[in-house]
């Protein structure tokens, strides 16, 4: 079967949340490069997810646990959720900020974990990092190959202070960021009914979701 260029840019957007979620605390090694580290990471992930089946068929509590216990500590998170909600993020309290994140991963996990069929018939082909030695803050370039055209996969990563860690905080796929694709959506919900109203959409979204993996299942 011949997956359409949508459902390909679905599965690669998942296959770069899959990436997150089998980072081991030792492969984030201080003097491996971001695209070495991209690079060997997406071909051992990969094998994993093609050899678990329950990842594959979307087990949202399997990988749920799998976020809460690998992604946090090597993606920014905070970052990448405040960026999502915008200016608005300064003025929420701190227990409204981890609502947000909150929903927002839970979001982010029922929405792509679906495609997580689709990546039997991918692979990774990460491009030569362009940034000099010193760079804090780089972009790792990749195509996702499958049947098809290729299909853009880039990565926004940074450098944390002290222990040189890289972690990513945005990724785009197809051209598209996914930090901006929400902030236009959240922005919407902000300007009507204010950041609570932004966390009870989210909820919202969340608990459907929810019902009709249920359902599905």
């Amino acid at each position: 079967m011949t997956m359409s260029r949508r459902t390909l840019g679905q599965a690669a957007l998942c296959t770069a949340a899959v990436l997150w979620l089998g980072m081991p605390v030792a492969a984030l090694a201080a003097d491996e490069t971001p695209d070495e580290l991209v690079k060997r990471l997406s071909t051992d992930v990969l094998n994993t997810v093609r050899s678990d089946k329950s990842i594959k068929s979307g087990d949202i509590n399997k990988i749920t646990a799998l976020v809460d216990k690998v992604i946090l500590p090597h993606v920014n998170f905070r970052r990448m959720t405040a960026a999502a909600v915008g200016p608005a993020w300064r003025q929420a309290t701190p227990q409204q900020q981890a609502r947000l994140q909150e929903e927002f991963k839970s979001l982010l996990v029922r929405t792509y974990s679906g495609a997580l069929s689709q990546v039997n018939d991918l692979s990774i082909q990460v491009k030569p990092l362009r940034a000099g030695a010193d760079d804090k803050d780089v972009l790792v370039r990749s195509e996702i190959l499958g049947r098809g055209d290729p299909i853009q996969l880039d990565y926004r990563l940074e450098k944390t202070p002290g222990d040189g860690d890289w972690k990513i905080y945005n990724l785009n796929v197809m051209g598209v960021w996914l930090v901006e694709t929400y902030r236009t959506q959240f922005a919407q919900e902000i300007n009507a009914k204010g950041i609570d109203g932004l966390i009870e959409s989210l909820a919202a979204r969340n608990k459907a979701n929810a019902a009709g993996s249920g359902k599905a299942g």
